[in-house]
């Protein structure tokens, strides 16, 4: 598992700073979490080690097999350890690990490496924990243990696997795990694929791991076949959509986005988050069409990049408590979520500078109208960013090509229709935000 030192070229960061980027940024911020995850998976088994964690002997195994497993199938681990939920266990159980008394399970390398066993085809074996009566294979899915064992032993060969613990036998064939299809014992993770022109998506739709989006509470069950089958058509439309008409979009969305994790709706109405503890993974609600799931991956993409620039770069002072409006929440914000939602509202921004030129009639009105509103509030949080006096050199150069995008959109004629639908959307949330804030104070 080797590593390199990661910079971000000036030409790219001005890139980044105008909202764009590519492939080629997308490609560059995506290594660097692969970096992240090597270095954190393997302080998982330094940490264990230097605690004296009972589990730390079966990281180390669980270490040495992945490694070993890399030697003939590099593309197997990298599958594994470029998988979003693993960087935030990893994160999550260095954490523990290093505040005594708080739960951990370091041995859950031992899963990661049966996950890319059962993904190459590698003959050996390996201890696993169970948790919550679940095995969790990161990328692959769950094995399901009856009784109440702690922990389990998987073989795994070409053709399968075998899990075996006190009580329990459960065959996994080569067949179940790459199929998608439930068996007795096995639930395992399945994969969406949408195709326009030459260009192709492929996500997993992750309503299993633990550690898909860490923090969120509203996240939603496995989904069955009729929903899943939606959700399958929905993203047809969206890609569809991208690559005709946001064709940079398509590639970041293509090289940075791996996983969905579906959510239950808020109070009716739709909802997406990101987290920089999973790079690659977008958490929403059900999709009401192919056009709001192709505005939300542009959305998400933007706060995927943005994070893993943070990564590299600091752009910002540690947060003074200072809290902000911003026109897409109904909370105060510190400086740092400002910069993401500015970040994120100048993709949706673009998104709908394109999108308004393909519609007609009412649709383009209200096209136009999600333009303005947009190009105005991201305009405005930028504006407080840059007063702020908390922007670090790098960061100043990030905002000002950010504004520099904004005033460009600001400059577009959009319809006085739109233009007052726009105004009157901000006013109402505004007006909103100051009453609500009131009472809570």
């Amino acid at each position: 598992m080797n590593l390199r030192e990661h910079r971000i070229p000036a030409d790219t960061f001005s890139d980044l700073a105008a909202g764009g980027g590519g492939v080629t940024a997308a490609r560059l911020l995506a290594a660097t979490q692969y970096s992240k995850h090597v270095l954190l998976v393997r302080g998982v088994v330094d940490t264990a080690r230097a605690t004296g964690h009972p589990q730390a002997g079966a990281a180390r195994r669980g270490y040495d097999l992945l490694t070993a497993v890399q030697a003939g199938h590099p593309e197997a681990v990298d599958a594994v350890l470029r998988y979003p939920s693993v960087g935030a266990w990893a994160r999550h159980t260095v954490r523990r690990l290093s505040d005594p008394g708080a739960p951990a399970v370091p041995a859950q390398l031992g899963a990661l490496a049966a996950a890319a066993a059962l993904r190459s085809g590698t003959a050996c074996t390996v201890e696993v924990p169970v948790t919550d009566g679940v095995i969790t294979l990161p990328s692959v899915g769950q094995v399901l243990v009856p009784g109440g064992a702690a922990g389990a032993t998987i073989r795994c060969s070409p053709a399968g696997a075998e899990v075996v613990g006190e009580g329990f036998r459960i065959e996994l064939p080569a067949s179940a795990v790459s199929s998608g299809a439930d068996t007795p014992g096995w639930r395992p993770l399945r994969a969406l694929t949408a195709e326009a022109g030459d260009r192709r998506l492929r996500v997993l739709i992750d309503d299993l791991d633990p550690y898909r989006m860490p923090g969120s509470a509203a996240l939603s069950g496995r989904l069955d076949a009729t929903r899943l089958a939606y959700w399958q058509s929905t993203l047809d439309s969206a890609w569809d959509l991208l690559v005709r008409h946001h064709t940079a979009v398509a590639g970041e969305t293509a090289t940075v986005v791996s996983v969905l994790a579906p959510m239950a709706p808020e109070n009716g109405g739709q909802s997406s988050a990101s987290s920089r503890e999973t790079f690659g993974c977008v958490a929403l609600s059900e999709p009401l069409d192919g056009c709001s799931l192709a505005v939300t991956l542009a959305h998400e993409v933007q706060h995927a990049k943005l994070s893993a620039l943070l990564d590299v770069v600091t752009l910002l002072a540690p947060d003074d408590d200072s809290r902000h409006y911003a026109p897409w929440r109904d909370d105060p914000r510190p400086l740092g979520g400002l910069l993401q939602g500015a970040y994120a509202y100048l993709g949706v921004t673009e998104f709908w500078r394109r999108q308004r030129a393909h519609e007609k009639g009412k649709a383009a009105v209200l096209a136009s109208a999600e333009f303005a509103q947009w190009r105005e509030a991201a305009r405005m949080v930028c504006g407080t960013l840059a007063g702020s006096g908390r922007l670090t050199e790098a960061g100043e150069i990030f905002v000002t090509g950010m504004i520099a995008r904004l005033d460009g959109c600001a400059a577009e004629p959009v319809p006085d229709e739109a233009l007052t639908l726009a105004h009157e959307a901000s006013r109402r949330h505004r007006d909103r935000w100051v009453e609500r804030n009131r009472r809570s104070a």
